[in-house]
C-alpha cells in the first residue's frame, strides 16, 4: 500500500499586486495539482492560500511515489518481422537493437494488438518519487504564472512578479531542501509584518494554517479572510445606522492587501454631501480602498469603513489618520465640482475640437456632430423628441474636459448628468449624459430614458461604422475600440427595450454621417454581419443551440427584435415531440427541391392529386396557410410554428406513400409544388432544416 503524506509549498515574497493576487493563487494551485495528476501522484485534496506576502498550497494525502508503469513498445507485424524460413528480417533486427533485445529471443516478444500479431517489448517504468520531482513541479508552476511584467532584484537574473524572500517545503513532517530561484527551501515561514515580524517554525505540513494564525497573526486562507472582512464591514455599517455597500472588486482588492483584517469606521463633514455622491465614492474607493455607507433610502452617509492590517491598541489613532487623509481628497472633489459648475457644457464643447478621436475620423467634436445627426434620425424612427435627442448628443462628451472627469475618469457621463442639471437642461437630456454609456459591461443596466437610449445607440453605431470604415476590424483578441462590446450593447438595447428598429437601416444612416465612406458599397454588409454575429454567443449563453440560431440567420434578417422573437419561437418549437421529424422532413424537402431544374410553380393543381396522402397534405397545408397567416402578421412566430407542428403525421404519410419523382412530369412537378408550399410555410419563420444536427 502506498504511503501518503501532506505536502506544503509556500512562496514568500514582497507585497504582491493586490489586483492580481487571487488570479496568481488560483493559477499556482491549479498548476501544482495538474502536474501531480500528470505524474500519477495521487492525492486526496488541495487547498490554496494567499496573502499579500505569500502564495501557498497544501496537498493532503499525497502519495510518496507514483505507481510503476508497464510500457509497451510495438514493432512490425510478425509477417514482416520474419521471412518464410522464420529468420528475423532487418525490420525485426532494428526493433531488437532499439529495445536492447537479443535477436535470438525475438520470438519471445510476440503479442496480439487486437488486430494482428506483432513484435512487442514490455518493460516496467518506475513511478516518480514525490520528493524527487517537487522542485521541478514548483519551478514549472512559478514560470507559468500569468504575470504581465516580471521583475529582477539584486544581482540575480531570477525573474518573478515580486522579489522572493523565502521558500517553505514540508512533506509530512520532513523538511525538503531544494534550490529554487536562488533560494534554499526550509521549514521556516514568517509572521505578520507588524504583529509577529519573525520567523515561524512549521513542524508539519498540516499545521501550517494554524501556526500562521495562532502564532503569526496571519489569516492565510483567502476565502476565510474575505468572509471575515465582509462580516466585519457589514456589522460596522449596521452600527452606523446604515448599510455597507460591498462591491466584489473592492472586496477582492482589500482582501489582497491585509493579512489580519480589522474594520474601522471613520467620518467626514456633511458639507461634502453636496458634491455628487459618485465622486465621493470614487475618491474613497479608488484612492483609499474605503467602503461607503448608505441609509435606508440609498443615500450616501458621511461615513467610511477602512480595513486595517493591524489590531491597534489605540484604534482611534488609526481612524484619525484615515480621516486626515480622506478630507483633502473630498475637498478636491468639492472644489472640482464647484469650479466645473461655473462653465456650462455648451461652452465646454468647443474644447472638444482639440481632442482627437481617431486620426482618420477627426476630433471628439466631429464625433458629437455625427452622433447628433444620427440621434435625430433615430428619434424620427421612434417618434421621439428629435430636439432633445440632438441636444443630448451635442453635449454628450463635454464633461470629458471638466476637472472632475480629468481627476476621476470613472465619473465620465455621471459628471455630465450633474452638470447638465446645473445648466438647466431638460431632464431626459441630463439623463442621456450618463445613459449614453449604458450598458457599460455585460449585465449592466440599460438606459431608462428614450433620449438616453437613442444617444447610446447612435454613439456606438458611429464608432463601429467609423472604425470599420478605416479598416481597423477587430481580429482575435485585438479590439482596441471595444467594438465587440459596443455591438453587444446595440443588440441588448434594441432587443431588451423592444425597439422595432432595422439594424441595416441604422448602419446605413450611421455610414452616411461619415462622408468619406459613402462610396464604400461593402461597408454596410460587413458591419451588419459583424454585429448580427455577436448574437450567436449571447444565445448560446442562454442555452439556445447554434442550430436554432443558424435556422433563423439563414433568412438574412436585420431587425434584432424580430430575430429574437424568431429564435425564441424556434427554440420552443424544437422542444415539441414533432420537431425532430419535421426538421428531418424539411431537410429532405430542401434536398429534393435543390436538385430541381427550372422554376417550381407556386400553386398546386388539385386535379393532379392522386394519392390519399398527398390529398391529405394539400388539404392541411391550405388550412394551415389560413391559420398561421394572421399569427405571422403579428409576429406570433411561436404560435405559428406550434400550429404547423400538427402537419407531422401528414408529412410522414406523404413521404411513406407518395413517390415525389414520379415518371409522369406533370405529377412530379405538382408534387414539387406541394413540397415548395410546405417549405414556404416554415420558411416564414426560419429554415428549420438547420435543426438536423450533423447533416
Amino acid at each position: 500500500m502506498t504511503t501518503t503524506r501532506d505536502l506544503l509549498i509556500e512562496i514568500g515574497t514582497e507585497e504582491l499586486p493586490p489586483k492580481s493576487l487571487k488570479t496568481l493563487s488560483e493559477a499556482f494551485s491549479a498548476s501544482i495539482s495538474s502536474q501531480l495528476n500528470d505524474l500519477t501522484l495521487k492525492f486526496s485534496t488541495s487547498k490554496s492560500f494567499a496573502t499579500p506576502r505569500r502564495l501557498a498550497i497544501l496537498v493532503s494525502g499525497l502519495a510518496e511515489s507514483a505507481p510503476d508503469k508497464e510500457l509497451e513498445n510495438w514493432g512490425p507485424p510478425v509477417k514482416v518481422a520474419f521471412d518464410d524460413s522464420g529468420k528475423a528480417t532487418n525490420a525485426a533486427l532494428a526493433f531488437a537493437k532499439k529495445n536492447n533485445i537479443n535477436a535470438d529471443d525475438l520470438s519471445q516478444h510476440i503479442a496480439h494488438d487486437g488486430k494482428q500479431e506483432k513484435l512487442c517489448y514490455r518493460s516496467n517504468a518506475k513511478g516518480a518519487e514525490t520528493k524527487e520531482v517537487i522542485a521541478s513541479v514548483i519551478e514549472t508552476a512559478l514560470n507559468s504564472l500569468p504575470i504581465a511584467k516580471r521583475m529582477r532584484w539584486g544581482a540575480s537574473r531570477t525573474e518573478f512578479v515580486r522579489p522572493i524572500q523565502w521558500l517553505t517545503i514540508i512533506f509530512g513532517e520532513e523538511t525538503i531542501q531544494e534550490s529554487i530561484f536562488g533560494l534554499t527551501s526550509s521549514n521556516v515561514s514568517r509572521g505578520h509584518r507588524f504583529h509577529c515580524n519573525k520567523e515561524l517554525q512549521i513542524g508539519s505540513a498540516s499545521s501550517y494554517e494554524s501556526v500562521l494564525k495562532d502564532q503569526g497573526k496571519i489569516i492565510a486562507d483567502y476565502k476565510i479572510r474575505q468572509d471575515i472582512i465582509r462580516e466585519q464591514i457589514t456589522d460596522v455599517g449596521r452600527t452606523l445606522g446604515g448599510q455597507t455597500v460591498i462591491s466584489d472588486d473592492l472586496l477582492n482588492e482589500v482582501s489582497s492587501l491585509v493579512e489580519w483584517p480589522v474594520a474601522l469606521a471613520g467620518s467626514f463633514e456633511e458639507r461634502f454631501l453636496k458634491v455628487p455622491a459618485e465622486a465621493l465614492i470614487s475618491s474613497m474607493k479608488e484612492h483609499q480602498k474605503y467602503f461607503h455607507v448608505v441609509d435606508s433610502n440609498n443615500k450616501l452617509m458621511p461615513y467610511f469603513i477602512t480595513v486595517s492590517n493591524i489590531e491597534s491598541r489605540d484604534p482611534q489613532k488609526v481612524v484619525d489618520g484615515n480621516e486626515r487623509v480622506i478630507r483633502p481628497r473630498l475637498s478636491d472633489a468639492a472644489f472640482f465640482f464647484e469650479t466645473d459648475c461655473k462653465i456650462s457644457l455648451e461652452q465646454r464643447r468647443e474644447k472638444l475640437r482639440s481632442i482627437v478621436f481617431q486620426d482618420k475620423l477627426g476630433t471628439i467634436y466631429d464625433k458629437t456632430c455625427r452622433v447628433a445627426e444620427l440621434s435625430e434620425d433615430i428619434a424620427k424612427l421612434l417618434n421621439a423628441n428629435t430636439a432633445e435627442a440632438r441636444r443630448a448628443a451635442e453635449l454628450s462628451k463635454s464633461d470629458l474636459v471638466t476637472e472632475m472627469v480629468l481627476e476621476f475618469d470613472d465619473m465620465q457621463g455621471i459628471a455630465g448628468y450633474y452638470y447638465a442639471q446645473n445648466d438647466g437642461e431638460a431632464g431626459d437630456v441630463a439623463l442621456a449624459m450618463n445613459e449614453q454609456y449604458m450598458p457599460r459591461f455585460a449585465g449592466d443596466s440599460l438606459p431608462t430614458s428614450l433620449t438616453g437610449t437613442i444617444v447610446a445607440l447612435a454613439d456606438r453605431l458611429d464608432t463601429i461604422t467609423g472604425i470599420f470604415g478605416i479598416g481597423q476590424i477587430p481580429t482575435g483578441s485585438k479590439d482596441p475600440f471595444a467594438l465587440r462590446r459596443a455591438s453587444l450593447g446595440v443588440l441588448r438595447i434594441i432587443v431588451e427595450k423592444q425597439l422595432t428598429l432595422d439594424l441595416g437601416e441604422l448602419v446605413t444612416l450611421a455610414i452616411s454621417k461619415h462622408q468619406q465612406f459613402t462610396s464604400d458599397t461593402k461597408l454596410k454588409d460587413t458591419v451588419l454581419n459583424y454585429i448580427i454575429d455577436r448574437l450567436r454567443a449571447g444565445y448560446e449563453d442562454q442555452g439556445i443551440s447554434a442550430e436554432v440560431f443558424l435556422s433563423v440567420s439563414a433568412k438574412q434578417l436585420s431587425a434584432p427584435l424580430d430575430i429574437d422573437h424568431r429564435i425564441k419561437a424556434v427554440q420552443a418549437f424544437n422542444q415539441l415531440p414533432e420537431a425532430a421529424a419535421l426538421a428531418a422532413a424539411n431537410k429532405r424537402v430542401s434536398n429534393i427541391l435543390a436538385k430541381v431544374e427550372g422554376s417550381i410553380a407556386d400553386t398546386v393543381n388539385t386535379d393532379l392529386l392522386q394519392e390519399p396522402a398527398e390529398v391529405a397534405l394539400a388539404t392541411q397545408l391550405l388550412e394551415q396557410q389560413e391559420k398561421v397567416a394572421p399569427l405571422f402578421a403579428k409576429a406570433d412566430y411561436e404560435g405559428g410554428l406550434k400550429s404547423l407542428a400538427s402537419l407531422q403525421s401528414s408529412v410522414d404519410a406523404f413521404f411513406d406513400q407518395v413517390m415525389v419523382n414520379a415518371d409522369d412530369e406533370a405529377l412530379r412537378r405538382n408534387r414539387q409544388s406541394l413540397l415548395k408550399q410546405l417549405q414556404g410555410l416554415f420558411l416564414e419563420v426560419a429554415d428549420i432544416s438547420q435543426l438536423v444536427v450533423g447533416k
